[in-house]
Parts: structure tokens; sequence; C-alpha cells
């Protein structure tokens, strides 16, 4: 008898061959992807010192554009609800150690970690106002 590891090792690499065999080619999408990310990370440094763009002409919309993008403003706000719950722990953490446990040599550190969660709130609070202004523009015509 054959060993069970064997077996799934086989049958994984045979729907390997399978997916590459019917997957359709997206070389143009690639580019797209990184190009999108450099962006979006350019802008996320820019956004704190520049008020949100102005938004834009309406142009061809992909199909289904406008979904992807409403769920990657969720995920986003989803993001900025956990950044904010991360200050508040921040400062209950910092008056114990400081109050509570009279440990003040590590009140300096914590307080460093709290001033980076704080502009990372910021800069995502401004990146998802920004965001929204752009799903707003890929909303299908009525």
């Amino acid at each position: 008898m054959s060993d069970p590891r064997n077996v799934a090792h086989a049958k994984k690499i045979v729907q390997q061959k399978h997916h590459q065999e019917t997957k359709p080619e997206r070389k143009s999408k690639k580019g797209k992807k990184s190009s999108a990310v450099a962006a979006v990370n350019g802008q996320l440094t820019a956004i704190a010192t520049t008020q949100p763009p102005p938004p834009e002409p309406k142009q061809e919309h992909v199909p289904g554009e406008h979904e992807k993008s409403v769920a990657v403003l969720s995920k986003l706000k989803d993001m900025e609800f956990h950044s904010k719950a991360n200050i508040e722990a921040l400062a209950q953490l910092t008056l114990t150690i400081e109050d509570e446990l009279k440990q003040k040599e590590f009140s300096n550190g914590l307080g460093e970690v709290y001033s980076a969660q704080d502009g990372f709130h910021t800069k995502l609070g401004a990146l998802i106002q920004s965001y929204e202004a752009k799903c707003e523009s890929l909303k299908p015509s009525a």
C-alpha cells in the first residue's frame, strides 16, 4: 500500500497542473497591480500633507470595479477600527505602567509606540476619505 503523503502530494501536483492549464493569461493585470500598490503606498505618505484630489471626471468603468472598491474600503475601515482600539489599549497600558507599576523606564518606549500608532491612524483616516471619494466616482449610473 502506498504512503498517504505521497498520494496527497500527487493529487496536489495534478490539481496545480490542471489549474495552470485552465488559468487565463494575466500578464497585463500584474503590471497594473504593482503600479496600483506603488500608487497607494506613495499616496499614503503624501495624504497627510495634501488635501484629497478633486473628483475625477467619469470614465469607463470595468464591471465589478465598484463592488471590489467597496470591499477594499470596508477592509480599510476595519483596519481603522482596530487601529483606534490599539491606541486605546496603549493608553491604558501607559497608565498601568506609569501609575500602578511605577516602571517609568518603559513609558518612553510605550509613548513612541503610541505616537507611531496614532500617526498610522491619522494617515489611514485620510486615505479612507480619499478612497471613499473614489468609490463614489465609481458608482454605476442608475
